[in-house]
């Protein structure tokens, strides 16, 4: 058995491989899935001498601990947490040398939702469709790891990056959101509309990977009928008939039947990737380009 392994000790509320998915399968029904907060991942890779494109872990809330089989670099980014080597305290944010069989503590958030650790050389878990994600919604690769899983590791082929503190946008107070309407805002009233970008809404502790639930008024449809399911894109803002804006995230459905009212843009999610439930949510709208 190789040495270039990770064993996990504490799996966690939910812990899963990501790299940056496997875009380009919608038409198979498969999501892109991948890093909900894409520029923590590559920041991590990036820490530990990894290319950007290297699969990491993705916690959420209440980290991990996970102990080597041999000496290894890692990097921790994301949510800022508290992180210990050997029950020592180690730096988050920095490249951290871990030796063979100390354990590698990734403790709570304190401040968002979910933290990268990246280990120098990858995740080497069998790729599905070019990529080593783990996709909630289909399932497709490997699944959420448990207490006892053995993570293979592959070989490191760069130099970690020496640095005293990286700079990293902490998670958001608000969460500011720039959509563009529709294709389906026409499904709406005008009030609806205007409750979009003027109502007061919260994060609800039902968002997941597969999409942020908000809590707050609810939009009024102008169209009562059925609208039959059509392609979904990362981003889009689908009314189910509570009334209630959902936001999709990485592991979002590739079709629906629910209207869509408008679209966040994608520079915008990495912070919906880390707004805590109760986080106060404001939609902005902006032109078509």
């Amino acid at each position: 058995m190789t040495d270039r392994a990770l064993a996990v000790v504490r799996a966690g509320a939910l812990t899963t491989v990501q790299d940056r998915g496997r875009p380009g399968h919608a038409h198979l029904g498969v999501p892109r899935s991948g890093a909900l907060d894409a520029p923590a991942a590559a920041l991590a890779n990036r820490l530990v001498g990894n290319p950007v494109e290297a699969a990491v872990l993705e916690t959420t809330l209440n980290g991990c601990a996970l102990r080597p089989r041999s000496v290894v670099t890692v990097a921790v980014t994301g949510a800022p947490c508290p992180v210990t080597v050997g029950g020592s305290p180690a730096p988050w944010g920095a490249p951290v040398r871990v030796p063979a069989g100390a354990l590698l503590g990734i403790g709570p958030a304190r401040a968002g939702v979910r933290s990268y650790v990246a280990v120098a050389g990858g995740v080497a878990v069998d790729p599905v469709l070019g990529s080593r994600s783990t996709d909630l919604l289909s399932g497709l690769g490997p699944p959420p790891l448990t207490d006892g899983t053995v993570l293979p590791l592959g070989r490191p082929d760069g130099m970690h990056t020496r640095v005293d503190v990286v700079p990293h946008p902490g998670p958001p107070s608000e969460l500011v959101l720039r959509v563009t309407p529709g294709p389906r805002d026409d499904w709406f009233t005008a009030s609806a509309l205007r409750t979009l970008v003027t109502g007061t809404y919260r994060v609800s502790s039902a968002s997941n990977r597969i999409g942020l639930r908000t809590e707050g008024p609810s939009l009024e449809r102008a169209v009562s009928g059925e609208l039959p399911s059509e392609g979904m894109v990362l981003g889009a803002v689908q009314v189910p008939p509570d009334g209630r804006p959902v936001v999709f995230l990485a592991d979002h459905p590739t079709t629906g039947g629910y209207p869509v009212i408008a679209v966040v843009r994608g520079a915008d999610l990495p912070a919906a990737a880390q707004a805590v439930p109760g986080t106060p949510v404001r939609f902005m709208v902006v032109r078509r380009r």
